[in-house]
């Protein structure tokens, strides 16, 4: 199926995309890396008038580091994720994250940001943005504005972003010291899209016991969650096994779990509680390390 005519202009500066955007917010859609709009185009979901592809604009890319953060241009490729160096040291989990992403040809076009602003249920950056407390910066003609992860994703595949606003940047702060972090999941079979997928980040404090925990679980429900009762039960003890599991029992606790082709309500359940302790394990083995080491 071919997609509905649209017209399609290319920016060369975002503040001609912000401007473009802000007059034709109502019949416009953006267009990054693509690989979520243009399958969405072809099948008719989507038939926007106006086309902005943005993908070309400098400003929104490159990784940079400050003193305490990473910032991420949104038009970052989830390949340039995986095989960055400073992220590697700096922040491992989002590596990490983006070598499960898709395959080979999404890791290659698809970008951090609009990952994070298409919303998937299933898609695996929005917990890695959760369980790193990301800042994410929207800009629009009136200027930048900050929205935490923690408010950003608000329903199914609705965002906080408002109409006239483009996703420019994302700040991740970095682990520090006595830190560990991971990310598993279990994937569908044909898309790579996480059934289930944790992302979990542990701190130690110097005899070894959990200082901090935070862990964010994709795939179980319409939006990515923390599983706080999870976190809170690990507060204060050595993250030995028995532990884990105990605290791990009821991850998908109050979560309005989904169902479909891929799992039961009830399996995702059971897969949430199995992938956090998996996720918090390696987390809690990479801590000792970094701390002994």
């Amino acid at each position: 199926m071919y997609s509905a005519p649209f017209e399609y202009v290319c920016p060369t500066s975002l503040a001609e995309a912000a401007r473009l955007l802000d007059e034709r917010r109502e019949d416009a859609k953006l267009l990054a890396g693509g690989q979520s709009l243009i399958p969405l185009l072809k099948l008719r979901l989507a038939a926007p008038a106006l086309v902005l592809d943005i993908g070309r604009l400098a400003e929104l890319k490159g990784i940079r580091e400050t003193q305490e953060e990473i910032e991420i241009g949104a038009l970052v490729r989830h390949s340039e994720i995986e095989h960055s160096e400073l992220l590697a040291r700096a922040c491992p989990l989002l590596s990490e994250t983006a070598a499960e992403v898709g395959d080979l040809a999404v890791r290659n076009r698809g970008t951090f940001g609009g990952s994070l602003a298409h919303a998937d249920p299933a898609g695996d950056f929005p917990a890695a943005a959760l369980v790193l407390e990301a800042k994410l910066i929207a800009t629009s003609i009136h200027g930048p504005r900050e929205i935490s992860a923690r408010d950003f994703f608000v329903d199914l595949m609705v965002t906080a972003l408002q109409p006239n606003e483009i996703l420019t940047t994302i700040r991740v702060p970095k682990l520090g010291r006595r830190a560990g972090s991971a990310y598993v999941k279990m994937r569908q079979q044909a898309s790579g899209f996480a059934i289930v997928g944790v992302a979990a980040v542990m701190k130690l404090d110097a005899r070894g016991n959990v200082e901090q925990a935070r862990i964010a679980i994709t795939g179980v429900g319409p939006v990515p969650y923390r599983a706080k009762a999870v976190e809170q039960r690990l507060l204060g003890h050595t993250p030995g096994d028995k532990i884990i599991a105990h605290a791990t029992a009821g991850a998908a606790d109050g979560v309005d779990i989904s169902a479909d082709m891929h799992a039961s309500a009830e399996y995702r359940r059971e897969l949430a509680a199995i992938f956090t302790r998996r996720a918090l394990a390696k987390s809690a083995e990479r801590a000792i390390q970094v701390r002994t080491g």
